[in-house]
């Protein structure tokens, strides 16, 4: 029979499956997991794997639940599922993202008790999730929260709430960088309580708590789906793993596809260890492999192979493939930020198509610089992630501030925010004292009439006066570098960063992409401009989906996704990793830094044949260090292991673009010998070769 079922597979419906995809498919009843490696067609096996139980086993569609983690990854199976089978067979499955399963259970739970929710996140409430949190981070801490802090604080919720940590165990988590937090998290947990509201994280959690207590909804479910299927198993947290668990009892009829190399929301409480023990919960489970690579190229599956080897928490499997080499992983290393771009703009415009390109990044921050250069230079763009927190930071306001001092000294509010973030040792008794007086006279001089001042202090205040106006001689670039060295801004975000919650890297990255916007612009009011212009250029680059253009993404974001031709931007210490990771690592803590390069590896793994890594040696003038994840490519790339990064063997017939034709006789670390028909024996670097691609098999 499923000799049959394949060949009617790959007859009718185009589906070829190789022998790894043919066991997980054929798998019926008990626990499994299937650990499928990027590329290696997971979905299709999904897919398949319901049309067999529905087809050649007689399960009601409806007996069965595929889960999986958002509405993009439902959908797409869904209509997966009807394009291929659904239309020929005229049959249907149920996809569901975990939370709409938790929104039916509720829905039942509520008709029988005469319980009703109200989600905090409905926007048509007078107030919201967001409105609320806000309010109570101001009543706890006296200080309104930004946006930074804000998305901070709501990740930790969440996380709380997936890891089903009790408030009472939060001192044991040294990961909590919110000021009160546990206040907060009381506070708002008893208002959401005391105004009947809920919010999508409690959907899992009274879920949970339904199957625990009410038996009978717990058996009408289990009996419901007895087959449950989980796609993208490595990104569920403990509280969705334990519904899971509940209504898949008592048949166990549990079958998880997932890869521990892509486990990459640690912060939402995803973690691979539930993966790892997984036969401590069921011992008899069954598990499948699928590690053939169908998207890349041999030189980028070889090298990604190796790379994710180096993290020791992971299932013992291999990336192979059975793609020809072409191009070879291209490290790029060049000086500062602007150098970057100019690779990326000068490659991109030699392309064919933009929309087989793909700009990828750890923090949404890099996507500022790479919008201000590919805008000037003609090349359209798509983000999906378009709410970005930069045009608002802090640090950024803060600038505009100076400058609209320095066009206007008389500006009493823009004073007010940066008086205590420069050179002038100015209190506030002082700042009480100038605000009573004449708003049309300057600031300085202003304060100059303040009897309290010490000598110094009128000195320093004059020359501060007269530097102000300086800004408004200098282009934007020079100004900010003025403002950050010689009126003492660098020097007090140094003194400061950490008393607010920040690292002085990340505010430092701020200025740096302030000047790559600045360097451009001639003027104060030219900067300001395109400061706007830059915000709405990203939050309309959403509406370009579909369109002949680069993609620029999070890798977070474009997990899933694939592409030619992919640049993986700001590899350096402190970003990619981030310095809280390698700070950890240090202490003998590796998690984080695993889960990085699990990040890391997601990226790599979107290129199907073009992958560029671009790292600095600069940015915002501070020397910065190559990331220590280019440093391990680099020596899996120069390893004599890595010789098939490029299929050539000893014996093997190939093509010099210079030399002609020829047979390799030896391949040594990366010297390779070749005896040319025409030019008889050559020694040769054989990276270099394929570097500019001079060698190719015959």
């Amino acid at each position: 029979m499923s000799n049959v079922f394949f060949n009617v597979l790959e007859k009718n419906f185009n589906i070829n499956l190789n022998n790894q995809q043919k066991l997980a498919t054929l798998h019926k009843d008990g626990p499994a997991i299937i650990l499928a490696v990027p590329g290696a067609g997971k979905t299709t096996v999904l897919i398949s794997r319901t049309a067999n139980l529905i087809l050649n086993h007689k399960v009601n569609p409806n007996n069965i639940l595929s889960i999986t983690f958002s509405k993009a990854s439902a959908k797409d199976m869904k209509e997966r599922f009807n394009n291929v089978f659904g239309k020929k067979l005229g049959i249907t499955a149920n996809f569901s993202t975990i939370h709409s399963f938790a929104y039916y259970l509720l829905r039942d739970y509520a008709n029988l008790t005469r319980t009703r929710y109200t989600l905090i996140e409905d926007s048509s409430l007078s107030t919201n999730k967001i409105q609320i949190i806000k309010e109570i981070y101001r009543n706890t801490n006296n200080v309104i929260i930004n946006d930074d802090k804000l998305e901070e604080l709501l990740n930790t919720i969440g996380y709380v709430k997936n890891m089903m940590i009790n408030i009472e165990d939060f001192r044991d988590y040294n990961n909590f960088n919110i000021r009160n937090f546990d206040k907060i998290f009381s506070s708002y947990e008893n208002y959401k309580k005391n105004n009947n509201l809920i919010d999508f994280d409690d959907m899992l959690s009274i879920a949970l708590n339904i199957l625990k207590k009410n038996n009978m909804l717990l058996e009408k479910y289990s009996k419901m789906y007895k087959y449950v299927q989980v796609d993208e198993g490595q990104d569920t947290s403990k509280i969705q793993n334990e519904i899971v668990k509940l209504i898949s009892n008592p048949n166990d009829n549990i079958f998880i596809v997932a890869d521990d190399d892509q486990s990459i929301y640690g912060f939402r409480g995803a973690n691979p260890e539930y993966l790892l023990k997984f036969s401590d919960s069921y011992p008899n489970a069954k598990l499948f492999f699928m590690e053939k690579n169908y998207r890349s190229t041999k030189n980028i599956v070889s090298v990604c192979n190796e790379f994710i080897k180096q993290n020791k928490e992971r299932y013992d499997k291999s990336l192979c493939t059975d793609n020809p080499s072409k191009n070879p992983v291209t490290i790029v290393k060049v000086k500062d930020q602007i150098d970057q771009y100019e690779y990326i703009v000068k490659d991109v415009h030699n392309s064919k198509s933009y929309s087989d390109i793909a700009i990828l990044f750890r923090n949404n921050l890099s996507s500022v610089g790479l919008v201000e250069y590919l805008n000037r230079n003609d090349i359209p763009f798509y983000m999906k992630d378009t709410k970005l927190h930069f045009f608002k930071h802090w640090a950024v306001l803060d600038i505009l501030c100076f400058f609209n001092l320095a066009i206007d000294d008389t500006d009493i509010a823009s004073f007010e925010k940066i008086y205590y973030k420069m050179k002038g040792y100015i209190s506030k008794v002082a700042l009480k004292y100038i605000i009573k007086k004449d708003k049309s006279v300057s600031v300085f001089d202003r304060l100059l009439e303040f009897d309290e001042l010490k000598p110094f202090q009128r000195e320093t205040i004059k020359k501060l006066g007269i530097n102000i106006k300086k800004i408004t001689k200098k282009n934007p670039y020079d100004a900010i570098t003025f403002i950050e060295e010689e009126l003492g801004y660098l020097k007090y975000l140094q003194d400061n960063c950490k008393n607010f919650g920040y690292s002085f890297e990340s505010v430092n990255s701020i200025l740096s992409y302030l000047k790559v916007i600045a360097i451009e612009t001639t003027s104060i009011f030219d900067f300001v401009d395109r400061l706007n212009n830059l915000q709405s250029l990203i939050e309309n680059a959403k509406f370009n989906k579909g369109k002949n253009v680069v993609t620029l993404s999070t890798i977070h974001s474009a997990k899933g996704l694939e592409f030619d031709k992919v640049f993986m931007v700001d590899l350096i210490d402190g970003e990619f990793p981030s310095l809280s990771s390698m700070e950890m690592s240090e202490m003998g803590d590796f998690k984080a830094i695993e889960e990085e390069r699990r990040l890391f590896y997601v990226g790599m793994t979107r290129a199907k044949t073009s992958l560029h890594l671009i790292t600095l040696n600069y940015k915002n003038g501070e020397r910065v260090f190559n990331s220590r994840f280019i440093s391990e490519i680099e020596n899996i790339m120069s390893s004599s292991d890595s010789n098939y990064d490029y299929n050539i063997k000893v014996g093997s017939s190939i093509i010099h673009k210079k030399f002609g034709k020829g047979k390799v006789r030896a391949i040594d670390k990366n010297s390779i010998l070749i005896n040319f028909d025409d030019e008889g024996l050559k020694q040769l670097s054989l990276s270099l070769c394929m570097e500019k691609n001079l060698l190719s098999i015959s």
